[in-house]
């Protein structure tokens, strides 16, 4: 009784053949016998040793997940050279600031609004990491003109929160303002 060997291709037929009509060789939960003992009668048992014997004999075969503790001193001291050339290379490198352009609506109370001291206040605006760019005045309608102007910030010293808070701060020439255009660059 048994399958044969099944490393070989006789074996491995046998076992398909037996397995074409069952879900599963045989057994019960907990209950082990010798390998030769499972699979169709009349196939000679060519397996070797008992199942613990077989175990011990894979596992002398691969390594799958490596060892630790047979590490060779020059692997590791190569790799340690290597870590720390890759850390010196990595510290040279200028980091990446993260920038933003944005456009904003800058809305007077009125008509009657001194557009260029609103201008002026706004400019006054002095931060690490904000830059002024170019302006203009948009009508919006019955004489009334918005400041439209545009800044680039970085993006971890300068929030459109802060921005709002400082310009609306002006209440004398200033409303309201709005985001019209958000670009990180």
């Amino acid at each position: 009784m048994g399958f044969g060997d099944l490393k070989s291709s006789s074996g491995l037929k046998v076992l398909n053949d037996f397995l074409t009509d069952r879900s599963f060789i045989e057994g019960l939960p907990g209950v082990r016998k010798p390998l030769g003992q499972y699979g169709p009668a009349g196939v000679a048992d060519t397996t070797s040793g008992s199942p613990a014997a077989s175990k011990d004999e894979d596992d002398d075969d691969i390594d799958l997940f490596g060892s630790d503790e047979e590490e060779d001193p020059e692997a590791v001291k190569l790799k340690e050279q290597r870590l720390a050339e890759y850390a010196a290379k990595k510290a040279k490198k200028p980091t990446l600031i993260a920038k933003s352009s944005i456009l904003l609506d800058v809305k007077p109370w009125d008509d009657e609004t001194d557009m260029a001291k609103l201008e002026e206040c706004v400019r006054s605006i002095q931060m690490d990491g904000l830059v002024w760019g170019q302006s203009k005045l948009v009508p919006v309608g019955y004489g009334i003109k918005k400041l439209q102007i545009s800044c680039v910030v970085e993006d971890d010293k300068v929030g459109t929160d802060i921005l709002e808070e400082k310009i609306t701060a002006f209440e004398d020439y200033v409303q309201s303002m709005d985001v019209a255009a958000f670009n990180k660059i």
